[in-house]
């Protein structure tokens, strides 16, 4: 069964021959997500789980800059009260839960940069598949001075563990593919685009064409064995840093073009 493709512009989707394929469509602002982009990407998740006829779900993003460089910065400019970044990273943990919890296998092909909000997306998927220019991070300390949710870190932990965490983080560098490979961010490299989605499609079918319910047993199985923070248990760290002077200055840099001056306040 095929379906149509639907778009909000932003965000593609279509489904063919069991096939869905997700499409971050932002490639003048390397695929950045917006609240509403997030949300659609849920609602797929969500309408996946009740179709059956769907097997598998590829994420990707338009273009050969980004697979998604984060949440667009814009949206923070209407922070004004603790709540608003309580309320946040709720959104956040209950979109990428959501997507974690697609009972069919999440597939990401990963072109170029993968960063912030993006490589928590990436994080969530089954299996990750990217080019030879692929870098995948979290320079969060670097340019915005915000901090991952609890699940996302807990996500990240579980990939490569504390000590590579606490590396890329601190460092504020992008892990490129070959690094990304070895540790585990990656499952597999393929040479350009072009292979990259061709991959894609092939793994899907392959894992499409598997019994489902041993699929989504074991996916489940490993999602519980991990254990992940409570948004409730971070709480104090997310209003530390999104409500200090430095996410000011950070955003305030980013958006500007220029090197934000820490003050650790």
């Amino acid at each position: 069964m095929n379906a149509p493709t639907t778009a909000n512009e932003d965000l593609l989707y279509s489904v063919q021959d069991g096939i869905a394929r997700i499409t971050f469509n932002r490639p003048q602002a390397r695929n950045a997500m917006t609240f509403a982009m997030y949300d659609r990407m849920a609602e797929i998740c969500t309408e996946i789980n009740a179709d059956r006829s769907i097997k598998a779900l590829i994420l990707t993003g338009a273009g050969d800059k980004a697979f998604a460089s984060g949440t667009d910065i814009s949206q923070f400019r209407a922070f004004k009260t603790a709540q608003d970044a309580l309320d946040y990273e709720a959104r956040i943990d209950r979109v990428l839960g959501t997507l974690e919890q697609c009972r069919v296998p999440v597939i990401a092909a990963i072109a170029g940069a993968c960063t912030g909000g993006g490589a928590g997306i990436a994080a969530c998927c089954d299996l990750r598949i990217g080019t030879e220019t692929t870098r995948i991070g979290f320079p969060i300390a670097r340019t915005l001075g915000n901090c991952l949710s609890m699940s996302n870190i807990s996500r990240v932990v579980s990939l490569v563990g504390p000590a590579r965490t606490k590396d890329m983080i601190f460092k504020a560098r992008l892990v490129e593919a070959p690094e990304a490979l070895a540790l585990g961010l990656l499952n597999e490299i393929v040479p350009d685009v072009e292979t990259l989605q061709r991959r894609a499609d092939e793994t899907a079918k392959l894992v499409a064409s598997h019994a489902p319910l041993t699929l989504e047993a074991t996916k489940e199985a490993v999602r519980r064995i991990r254990r992940t923070l409570s948004r409730e248990e971070g709480e104090d760290l997310i209003l530390k840093a999104y409500m200090s002077e430095d996410f000011r200055e950070g955003m305030d840099a980013f958006l500007n073009k220029r090197t934000p001056v820490w003050k650790g306040k």
